[in-house]
């Protein structure tokens, strides 16, 4: 692996475990046991690596929700959503804890995570239109793009609301707590299910469940 690509790793492994404002520059080159000059050679600063990092998260993003086509819909497909969206929650932890700071230091990266949120939003609007089309839900059309909206508002600040309730810093936030706002998502599509869907909609649940006592 290239320098470069061992930076963007460390620090976003030592961001999600100790919290982005916690660790500086010289904590990721300690950590990797090169000098602080070696980094800078690679990145002008810790915005800079923010911005590598995050085109990661774009590129998950662009990847993970997509709508499906010529596709049966099923729990393995829906899954596939599912597994996309806690990966996102975990691997990017620390940006979802300290969202808003992290923004209002880099006018370039709000602008970027706007376009990104704008982006998911339409393609999970697609999502949902299809599942709607296949008799999967059961929603007014008009109703589609707002539920699509607060199903993203729900995994946005899911891991906000948990440290708040918690009184407690990044490194508490689990995995089971992030299925637990993942069953949150479901209660959703639950309540939008048509008779046929129920059961595998039940069924997602349930492996979402199993999942999340055994992460605790």
């Amino acid at each position: 692996m290239k320098t470069r690509d061992k930076i963007v790793q460390a620090s976003l492994e030592l961001f999600n475990e100790h919290g982005e404002r916690a660790i500086t520059t010289n904590h990721i080159a300690a950590h990797l046991n090169i000098s602080p000059g070696n980094l800078y050679y690679h990145f002008r600063n810790k915005e800079d690596i923010i911005r590598s990092i995050f085109s990661l998260y774009e590129q998950h993003l662009e990847s993970g929700f997509q709508p499906y086509v010529d596709k049966e819909v099923d729990v393995d497909l829906l899954v596939g959503y599912f597994d996309a969206m806690f990966y996102t929650l975990w691997q990017f932890r620390f940006m979802y804890a300290n969202l808003a700071d992290i923004l209002s230091r880099d006018e370039t990266l709000k602008n970027r995570y706007l376009k990104a949120q704008q982006d998911v939003l339409a393609r999970s609007t697609g999502v949902l239109e299809k599942l709607n089309q296949d008799g999967f839900l059961a929603v007014n059309e008009t109703d589609v793009k707002p539920l699509a909206d607060t199903i993203k508002m729900l995994v946005s600040f899911w891991i906000s609301y948990k440290l708040t309730q918690t009184q407690s810093n990044i490194g508490s936030i689990t995995k089971e707590s992030l299925y637990e706002g993942l069953l949150r998502v479901i209660m959703l599509f639950k309540s939008y299910a048509t008779p046929d869907s129920q059961a595998t909609f039940s069924r997602l649940e349930s492996y979402y469940i199993a999942l999340a006592k055994e992460a605790a």
